[in-house]
């Protein structure tokens, strides 16, 4: 009971701060939310499980709890400047994110379109609207072949370009790759799809500019050294010497030391990660990305007795657990050079 009062006054406290980020730059962070749906029965959708009266009895109660867990954590992340999210049904439920807690106190404003995902959920892009303008925005849709009669779908990629406040151009492409559902092996050629796909738009702004500012992050459902990532992608290892024109992936070390976002079994899983293009990193560009984190709280985990500390998940299964989701958010900053 003391532990939940001393964190009850920390988070009041964290509320009454201002959107701000007490930081000579900008703060980027990706979150994987975990099935963040709203109420309501889209006919459209394979939604009817996280419904009042569905099998994961998806009340408002519980909903209301969920916005308050999430929020908790972007808050304690610093609000970030640029959020990327994964697994949201709608924009209704993102903006309601947006005025929960102490994110209401930042003038977030959204990117996100409807994708063809069976099960409803898409990626969405918050931004403080005081610190980056927007110019563009689109969406990379993924054709898959047609697989036993039946045509697979997945999320699309969502691309925004805009100014900060300070004038510097970037380009930030949210993903949600296709599951590691049916086995690594077995699913990983979707994954590689999918990372043409991503590679094609990236080598047309390259093409132009050699030097832009790219931030390609997301839950990727491979590891920093899979294929998808660095044979296709093109995305090498945080400790090469950064070059013009390439891709470097923020979270390689962290996949090295086997650490990782995701917990499957005994092991976790650098899933999610932030990419960034080398001008972010040579000096060449105004901005620089610096201190690649995976953000975790003892707060935010729950202890199994035969695997150790995990994610604390809102559902498994069935079962409701009430925690924030089943990854940790990852982040970076983006340091004026």
């Amino acid at each position: 009971m003391k532990d939940f009062i001393s964190l009850f006054f920390i988070f009041q406290f964290i509320l009454t701060l201002g959107c701000a980020q007490k930081m000579d730059g900008y703060r980027v962070a990706f979150y994987n939310v975990e099935n963040l749906f709203d109420l309501h029965d889209d006919p459209i959708k394979l939604d009817e499980d996280f419904t009042p009266h569905g099998k994961q009895n998806w009340t408002k109660e519980r909903y209301h709890t969920k916005m308050i867990r999430l929020s908790q954590v972007l808050d304690s992340m610093g609000r970030p400047t640029f959020i990327g999210l994964a697994e949201v049904e709608n924009l209704a439920v993102v903006k309601d994110l947006a005025k929960t807690g102490g994110l209401k106190k930042c003038k977030y404003a959204f990117v996100h379109q409807e994708s063809p995902d069976r099960r409803g959920i898409d990626v969405a892009f918050m931004y403080d609207k005081k610190q980056f303008k927007l110019i563009s925005s689109d969406f990379i849709r993924i054709d898959f072949p047609v697989e036993d009669d039946e045509e697979y779908t997945s999320r699309d990629i969502l691309h925004a370009v805009g100014k900060t406040s300070k004038g510097d151009t970037l380009h930030f492409f949210v993903n949600h790759w296709p599951s590691r559902r049916g086995g690594v092996e077995k699913s990983e050629p979707k994954r590689v799809l999918v990372a043409k796909h991503l590679r094609s738009s990236i080598d047309q702004i390259l093409l132009t500019n050699p030097d832009a500012n790219i931030i390609i992050m997301g839950d990727f459902n491979d590891e920093p050294d899979n294929r998808s990532i660095v044979s296709i992608l093109g995305a090498l290892p945080l400790d090469s010497d950064p070059q013009r024109g390439y891709l470097y992936n923020c979270f390689s070390d962290y996949a090295k030391q086997k650490q990782g976002s995701y917990r499957y079994r005994a092991d976790w899983n650098a899933l999610d990660q932030i990419i960034v293009s080398g001008s972010l990193l040579n000096g060449q560009a105004h901005l620089k990305a610096t201190n690649p984190v995976i953000f975790s709280r003892d707060w935010m985990l729950y202890k199994n007795n035969k695997y150790g500390f995990s994610p604390n998940r809102t559902y498994g299964g069935p079962r409701y657990y009430g925690g924030y989701s089943d990854h940790l958010p990852v982040s970076l900053d983006l340091m004026k050079n």
